[in-house]
């Protein structure tokens, strides 16, 4: 299998990459602006680094040849994504992953649902999230869509909790590591399971106002 990482030098991204290098015998695309400064080539012969900006669609479009898996590790701009989708399309690459953030459903009850909103729920930032999950909703793609609460490190663990499009979003906080376990189990799953899906991921166990670390 061959997985396109965009964002290839954000912390899940690199996460990501060594998992896969590690784990599998899959080739890795790692695109990133100034990619070639920010990110080390592990394996000459399963990693290749292409600098490039979300919004160059021909770019894209070439990251993408014989490409099978895409991974979105930024949805924070509508515009980047709406261009993604539509290099998917001209490239004939249906299968993408993408990560954008707890909120754009207006999910998460309680205390914590309203620390979130005062935290980021009116910011531009969240409204293109807001825009890129539905343009991702509608596209026709073998989506998953992952709905990350607020990140942290813990080397070690990678305890994952998921809840449904239309559920009750639970869970202050999540590792980094567990994100990265999860993108692997649905990357090596055989099944349709999480196709055409929306999953809000959280630590299990974190039912609380907001999260430990503020």
């Amino acid at each position: 299998m061959k997985v396109l990482i965009l964002g290839a030098a954000g912390q899940i991204a690199r996460m990501l990459k060594n998992e896969l290098l590690n784990k599998t015998d899959n080739s890795i695309i790692l695109y990133a602006r100034n990619g070639h400064n920010r990110i080390t080539v592990n394996d000459d012969n399963r990693e290749v680094i292409i600098d490039g900006d979300f919004k160059d669609k021909d770019k894209l479009i070439n990251a993408m040849k014989d490409v099978d898996l895409v991974y979105i590790n930024d949805m924070g701009d509508h515009k980047s994504t709406k261009t993604i989708i539509d290099a998917m399309h001209d490239a004939r690459v249906r299968r993408v992953i993408a990560a954008s953030v707890l909120g754009i459903y207006n999910e998460v009850p309680g205390a914590f649902g309203e620390w979130n909103k005062r935290m980021i729920g009116g910011s531009p930032r969240m409204q293109s999230q807001i825009e890129s999950a539905w343009l991702l909703e509608n596209s026709n793609l073998d989506y998953t869509l992952l709905r990350l609460t607020w990140l942290y490190n813990e080397i070690g663990n990678t305890k994952y909790m998921i809840t449904q499009k239309g559920e009750s979003f639970i869970g202050a906080q999540v590792t980094r590591q567990a994100v990265t376990q999860l993108i692997m189990d649905i990357i090596e799953e055989k099944s349709d399971k999480y196709l055409q899906t929306s999953l809000g991921v959280s630590e299990p166990d974190t039912d609380w106002a907001k999260p430990s670390f503020y």
